[in-house]
């Protein structure tokens, strides 16, 4: 489970990455970003 929860955080710091630098659409990454923290919160309680 450490090795997904590494993993998640850093797929979390490239879509920030991403959208912080306006590559894509906020709209487009906003959605993936709450997933991926959603993901992050499940994996953490586990």
């Amino acid at each position: 489970m450490s090795v997904s929860y590494k993993e998640a955080r850093e797929t979390h710091y490239w879509l920030r990455l991403l959208k912080d630098s306006e590559y894509f659409v906020e709209d487009q990454v906003g959605s993936l970003v709450n997933d991926c923290e959603e993901l992050l919160r499940i994996i953490g309680s586990i």
